[in-house]
């Protein structure tokens, strides 16, 4: 059973927001749905852009960033994965068409926000995971290199590419890369621009799993939501931070706990009050 929360503004608790209508959904580019029974506590971000195959423009970044944004306050989100409304694509990257109407200025402030909008996902504080169910190119591979974990269709197409278009990838791909495959062989895809199948990022240890593209086209996805099925059991560690957090805080006024410090610098055994 699916529940389906559509990006409304302005934001309302995810827990407690309804869809206007389907037409409101349709029109977002971005859409969020929590999996309930047992797939509850997984989240799902839709990225919808038919038009532009899920470039990064700046509708879609704006609600990727004002999801992310309200996901990161709800407890109830344990596992966050990325997927496409768009068939044979994940995300194509930079919508150059858009940008080629910015002035330098504005190409500079959008780069920004598309890089703090990949550090978002970065810092997400439940695993995230894209699923990565055609092609995911420049912005689309740096936006999935931002997740914790990727699974790709086999078919699935991948790469920064950003160098065959005289760029540079500028939203985390140069950090994030050489941390996954180490700095020599990340720099050969970079500096080349080459396109990468799924499976042979699967080789290269780009992506965790690849799996046979199926008919309906969402072989990524459906192996994406088994993991983190897998995962559910063992993330609940938001909350016990939190808890520790809490705990640690009504600790720190303690005469224990100077006691204790004091003890320890005396080469003592402590004598504790229980205060």
């Amino acid at each position: 059973m699916l529940r389906v929360l559509c990006l409304l503004r302005p934001w309302r608790p995810l827990r407690a927001r309804g869809c206007a209508s389907d037409g409101a959904a349709r029109g977002s580019e971005i859409q969020v749905r929590a999996l309930a029974g047992p797939d509850q506590g997984i989240t799902e971000i839709l990225m919808n852009r038919p038009s532009a195959r899920n470039a990064l423009g700046n509708v879609f970044v704006s609600e990727l960033l004002e999801s992310l944004a309200q996901l990161r306050e709800d407890w109830q989100v344990r596992v966050l994965l990325f997927r496409s409304g768009v068939k044979g694509v994940f995300c194509a990257g930079a919508d150059l068409k858009e940008r080629e109407q910015m002035s330098e200025a504005e190409v500079g402030v959008f780069v920004q926000r598309l890089r703090g909008l990949m550090n978002d996902i970065a810092a997400f504080p439940a695993p995230t995971i894209a699923a990565m169910d055609g092609f995911a190119l420049g912005g689309g591979l740096e936006l999935a290199l931002a997740c914790d974990l990727r699974v790709a269709a086999s078919s699935a197409v991948m790469g920064l590419i950003e160098t065959t278009r005289g760029l540079l990838p500028g939203a985390g791909g140069t950090q994030r890369l050489p941390r996954c495959l180490g700095v020599a062989l990340a720099k050969e895809l970079i500096f080349t621009g080459r396109r990468l199948s799924g499976t042979e990022a699967h080789a290269l240890g780009l992506v965790n799993h690849a799996v046979a593209q199926n008919e309906e086209g969402h072989a990524a996805y459906q192996r994406a939501r088994a993991l983190a099925r897998e995962i559910l059991p063992q993330v609940d560690i938001a909350s016990g931070m939190a808890i520790e957090g809490m705990c640690y805080a009504q600790n720190i006024p303690t005469r224990d706990r100077l006691e204790g410090m004091a003890a320890f610098r005396e080469k003592r055994p402590p004598k504790f009050v229980g205060k």
